[in-house]
């Protein structure tokens, strides 16, 4: 029996068809465009080829993502007066924008003002909208539509089945984009705007991740020539994280985007080191600022002899106490320890000329040029002010006991100095075993001897890992421009983890950000996050716990097990399952998992690498699961896991943050016994 050319389905399909034609014919127009005779010089072809290329890029049509998954259609037209008789607009919601030959649209950009209602319209404010279609993929294929009649009171508000499927649909790969499923609250943040920065509290599960990835997609949107001069950057916490994240932006038609680690931005020298728990707390603390300042303003000394400057037959001579206004002046100017310096020859150059100007000559720009270049300027110049190397400052700093002291008194007490000096000095910088915080500090002294570069939006993601001195190494990257900072307190897993939001935005420079909390769950199962939830209480008393919306409960299981070879047989049970599986355990029980999984053939992957249909599970040490996601989680042994940090309650937080990787289902395997928290029946 055919299908009635009239069907909504088939009317539906084929606009996707006649969509997907629009998309190649846009791509097309690009590739066929002819810029050999539209540039200056070479620089500006290679520059203009390179912008051609990314945007055949950003143009692919990639056919398992729907090109719209949404519709709109309006009472009226948007933003005119209300015409009775006239015919309401119709739009497509996709993930990028289309048009036909005409230039007329076929789909409308998700970031595009119009585009707004499809997310935050409801039958209490319908926005103007009369239905908002939602469309179920298959392989990229439209199989089901649903419909709200917005405007009609007399159709009842419900959950949107579709949008709970696409919720709950099962993953393979990296991490995709929620375009279809971002809810009223997100969509907020989303578009929070360019000059303000945002800092979002959200539990696992929220969406904080992808709230923060969808907002650089739509600031691009909205600022793209001011971004584009400035850049953006995302910042998260491992190499793992970031390669699951990576597709997100690109699906969206955003390829600029840069993306780093802490330990990238700060890559001054090569670690080979690291710190004990109470070292690293220490290099971590702001108070490190000050000490750092000291010790390179300490470089600094008053002049003591006069310079004088010969030109020609004669001398010019400018007297120790006048060379020391200069000096003066310039550090009460408070600017960079470098910029300083290098001011320094241009304002005793501008004290000779004043003397030149009142024995009657007339120099110029030339003559101050060439006499801040003089011998005598420089000689005076590198005495007064020398150039400091900024590790060789820190180098000195952790080697130098007498040092540190001087620079430290009243800052630091001696438990703390003692912390923090290695018990061998280096003797250079390059023999030096410097640590990931040893790095911070280097890149705070390399910012007070010239600034660094800042960016226009910078995305910080799992902060609440950030020390204080990190945090600022990070604000130094967005001092001109914003951030979106995402974190949740109770998933802080380092000994300096972040006690409260408001301390954390004023070292990152931003005390005004406003912070938002995400508290509705989409992606953990209400089973799982409520047996989560009990260990709250003991790790952040202060946060509301996340209330998953999930209908589907999810399975979840605790399961006493008496070997390796029951966690494997877990693990195979769950495979059968469509989507990913991830096995979470202690890093010390990940050699002994391995081999019994070996031994099984059951195949798996590291953290970072990409999931396929043949290979669905990851074996994760706990230490590296924090922001990743898998349909289906083994956590094995979470006494281990707690007993594999240095106190309680990093180790609860650690566990707090295995048990809430799974989007479908956990099975909780133990051998030993359970943590005493898990063991609470009631949540306060």
């Amino acid at each position: 029996m055919s299908t009635p050319v009239d069907d909504p389905l088939s009317r539906e399909r084929s606009h996707l068809s006649a969509s997907r034609s629009a998309l190649r014919a846009m791509r097309e127009d690009v590739e066929a465009l002819d810029i050999s005779d539209v540039t200056a010089n070479w620089v500006n072809a290679e520059v203009l080829a390179r912008q051609v290329a990314e945007r055949i890029k950003a143009l692919a049509d990639l056919s398992d993502t729907p090109l719209f998954f949404g519709r709109l259609d309006y009472l009226y037209a948007p933003g005119a007066e209300q015409a009775e008789g006239a015919d309401g607009e119709r739009f497509y919601i996709g993930r990028r924008h289309v048009h036909d030959h005409d230039g007329d649209p076929m789909v409308i950009d998700w970031r595009a003002p119009v585009s707004q209602p499809f997310y935050r319209a409801s039958k209490k404010d319908p926005m103007d909208v009369a239905l908002r279609r939602r469309f179920g993929y298959t392989r990229g294929d439209i199989t089901a539509y649903e419909d709200e009649h917005l405007s009609d009171p007399a159709e009842a508000a419900g959950t949107s089945k579709l949008l709970q499927q696409e919720i709950e649909r099962p993953r393979v790969g990296p991490m995709r984009d929620i375009v279809a499923t971002i809810q009223p609250e997100q969509d907020e943040i989303v578009r929070s705007g360019l000059s303000g920065t945002v800092c979002v509290q959200g539990g696992p599960g929220t969406g904080k991740t992808a709230v923060g990835l969808h907002r650089v997609a739509y600031l691009l949107y909205a600022h793209r020539e001011r971004l584009a001069r400035t850049g953006t950057l995302v910042i998260g916490p491992n190499r793992s994280f970031l390669h699951y994240i990576e597709q997100v932006l690109p699906a969206l038609g955003e390829l600029t985007v840069q993306q780093a680690t802490v330990d990238d931005l700060v890559a001054h020298v090569e670690i080979k080191g690291t710190d004990d728990a109470r070292a690293a707390v220490v290099k971590g603390d702001a108070r490190l600022a000050q000490v750092l300042r000291r010790a390179l303003y300490a470089h600094v000394t008053m002049p003591a002899e006069p310079v004088v400057v010969v030109r020609g037959s004669r001398r010019w001579r400018i007297p120790a106490y006048e060379l020391e206004e200069l000096v003066r002046e310039l550090l009460d100017r408070d600017i960079r320890y470098g910029a300083a310096r290098e001011a320094l020859p241009q304002r005793i150059a501008h004290a000779v000329l004043v003397q030149m100007e009142r024995s009657g000559e007339a120099p110029d720009d030339r003559v101050q040029d060439a006499v801040a270049r003089n011998s005598a300027v420089k000689a005076a110049v590198k005495a007064v002010w020398p150039a400091v190397d900024p590790a060789k400052l820190v180098l000195r700093l952790l080697s130098d006991a007498e040092f540190l002291a001087v620079h430290a008194e009243g800052i630091l007490d001696e438990d703390e100095q003692k912390a923090i000096l290695w018990a061998k000095p280096a003797r250079s910088v390059k023999s030096a075993k410097w640590s990931a915080a040893d790095a911070v500090l280097i890149d705070e002294a390399t910012d007070l001897i010239q600034r660094t570069h800042s960016l226009g939006h910078v995305v910080l993601d799992e902060a609440q890992d950030l020390s204080p001195m990190q945090y600022r190494a990070v604000g130094r990257r967005c001092t001109t421009g914003s951030a979106t900072v995402l974190g949740d307190l109770a998933q802080g897993t380092t000994p300096w983890a972040t006690r409260g939001w408001q301390e954390a935005l004023t070292h990152l420079g931003k005390p005004e950000a406003l912070v938002e909390e995400l508290t509705a769950g989409f992606r953990v199962p209400t089973d799982v996050i409520t047996y989560a939830s009990r260990l709250l209480p003991h790790i952040a008393p202060g946060l509301t716990p996340v209330v998953s919306i999930r209908e589907n409960p999810g399975h979840f299981e605790v399961r006493p097990v008496s070997g390796p070879e029951d966690v494997v047989e877990a693990c195979r049970e769950l495979l059968r399952h469509e989507g990913s599986t991830g096995l979470i355990a202690a890093d010390a029980r990940v050699p002994e998992l391995a081999r019994a999984l070996a031994e099984a053939g059951i195949p798996y992957l590291g953290p970072g690498e990409e999931t396929t249909q043949d290979t669905r599970l990851t074996l994760v040490p706990a230490s590296l699961a924090k922001g990743l996601e898998y349909d289906y989680v083994v956590l094995d042994e979470p006494r281990a896991v707690v007993d594999g940090e240095p106190d309680e309650r990093t180790g609860l937080r650690r566990l707090y943050v295995a048990l809430t990787r799974a989007v479908s289902g956990l099975i909780v395997t133990h051998a030993a016994g359970l943590p005493p928290q898990l063991a609470s029946t009631t949540l306060r």
